[in-house]
């Protein structure tokens, strides 16, 4: 794929994903019913699968990154994915990062480093709506969070783009999509099968690359969710065991009252 269809895909999946957020919107209780995926990370038990979250990393970097910041995350964070810290370092180091100021009192670029943060494809605020005909991209690093449902919600947007029935009226410059309110969206559908090429030879259908960006999003949101089940659940232990031994204690001191 070229940098410029690249720049194209990021700015439609990055706009579809970004609507997600937008005060106001319907959510899925007003009558769209979305898409149950299985999600590894759900229940008590559930963790995130780390295949998964990395082939959505790399869908992450080849679609959206173009347009999208992921500005709460650093290089670094990504060993928590199974990256090790020889690949960790590498990716930083594809980057180019502004520091400084230097002895001159000038900023300078350097390439990255662990410690950095994934940089903004555009230098402030401005420069991106100059970009993308006054809309901002909105920053992914919390999106799944601003949805009822966030990891379902994405999941069912991006594959929720067919012909509209007969009898729909779809506005001009609009498509039709399932999942989302009102069923008519600006923005075209945004992956198509093989648009990436996975590093460990999975099929890239529409389908897993969706629930891949999906899962790596909802890491990106939540990193700590795995450690907040663990306490969750030692927690639920221990009140067990606490209310074990305070009704044995009350037989005991009550066993002589009748």
């Amino acid at each position: 794929m070229t940098r410029t269809k690249h720049l194209l895909a990021a700015a439609v999946i990055g706009a579809a994903l970004g609507a997600a957020a937008l005060p106001g919107s319907a959510t899925a209780a007003e009558g769209v019913e979305l898409l149950e995926h299985r999600w590894s990370f759900d229940g008590l038990f559930g963790t995130f699968d780390r295949a998964a979250a990395q082939r959505g990393f790399q869908v992450y970097r080849e679609v959206c990154s173009a347009c999208h910041s992921l500005k709460y995350v650093s290089f670094r964070n990504l060993a928590a994915l199974g990256f090790s810290e020889e690949q960790v370092q590498a990716l930083a180091e594809e980057y180019t990062v502004q520091d400084g100021p230097n002895d001159q009192g000038e900023m300078f670029e350097r390439p990255g480093k662990a410690s950095d943060r994934l940089p903004s494809p555009y230098p402030n605020p401005e420069a991106a709506r100059v970009a993308n005909n006054g809309a901002l991209p909105p920053d992914l690093s919390l999106i799944t969070k601003a949805r009822e449902d966030g990891p379902n919600y994405l999941y069912s947007l991006l594959n929720g783009y067919e012909e509209p029935p007969a009898e729909f009226q779809l506005a001009d410059g609009m498509n039709y999509n399932a999942y989302f309110p009102g069923h008519q969206i600006a923005m075209p559908q945004p992956l198509s099968p093989d648009q990436v090429t996975y590093a460990d030879g999975s099929t890239a259908s529409v389908e897993q690359m969706s629930s891949d960006v999906a899962t790596f999003l909802t890491w990106a949101a939540e990193p700590q969710l795995e450690a907040r089940k663990a306490t969750g659940l030692k927690v639920m232990l221990f009140l067990i065991v606490l209310t074990g031994l305070l009704y044995a204690t009350k037989r005991r001191v009550w066993a002589d009252v009748h």
